[in-house]
C-alpha cells in the first residue's frame, strides 16, 4: 500500500454551540493544521498515487475559504457544532471535490487544532 501525506496550516476562528461550552463558547482562534493522507495499492502511469501539486492546490482553495474566517458563518457548518471532528470531515469532502484524485482507494484528514489535539475523518474514494 502506498501513502502520500500533505500538510497545510492556517488560522481560523469558531465558537462551540453545545450546551455549557465553557470558554470554547466564546469566539476564539486556532492554528489548524490539515494533514491529508491518501492511500492506495496502485500508482498511475507516471508513478504517482496522487499529484501532490493538485492536492496542494485543492488544499489552498479550501484554506482560502476558512483562513481568518469564523467557521460558524460558513455554509458548510450550518446547523452543526463547528467541532474539529466536523471540520476534519468537511475538509476531506471539500478536498475530494477540489483535487478530484482518481487513483487512491482511501483518504484520511487529521485536523490538528493545536500541537496536542487532533480529530480525524477517513473515507474510501
Amino acid at each position: 500500500m502506498y501513502a502520500v501525506t500533505v500538510r497545510r496550516s492556517f488560522i481560523a476562528q469558531h465558537y462551540l454551540t453545545v450546551p455549557d461550552p465553557g470558554p470554547e463558547g466564546e469566539l476564539h482562534s486556532h492554528r489548524f493544521t490539515a494533514e491529508v493522507t491518501f492511500e492506495g495499492s496502485e500508482l498511475n502511469e507516471y508513478g504517482y498515487l496522487v499529484d501532490i501539486d493538485d492536492v496542494k492546490a485543492g488544499m489552498a482553495t479550501i484554506v482560502d475559504r476558512y483562513a481568518d474566517e469564523t467557521m460558524n458563518d460558513q455554509p458548510a457548518f450550518e446547523g452543526v457544532n463547528p467541532s474539529v471532528e466536523h471540520f476534519a470531515r468537511i475538509f476531506c469532502r471539500e478536498l475530494l471535490d477540489e483535487a478530484e484524485p482518481s487513483n487512491p482507494e482511501r483518504v484520511a484528514v487529521a485536523m490538528w487544532e493545536d500541537e496536542d489535539a487532533a480529530a480525524a475523518y477517513e473515507t474510501t474514494v
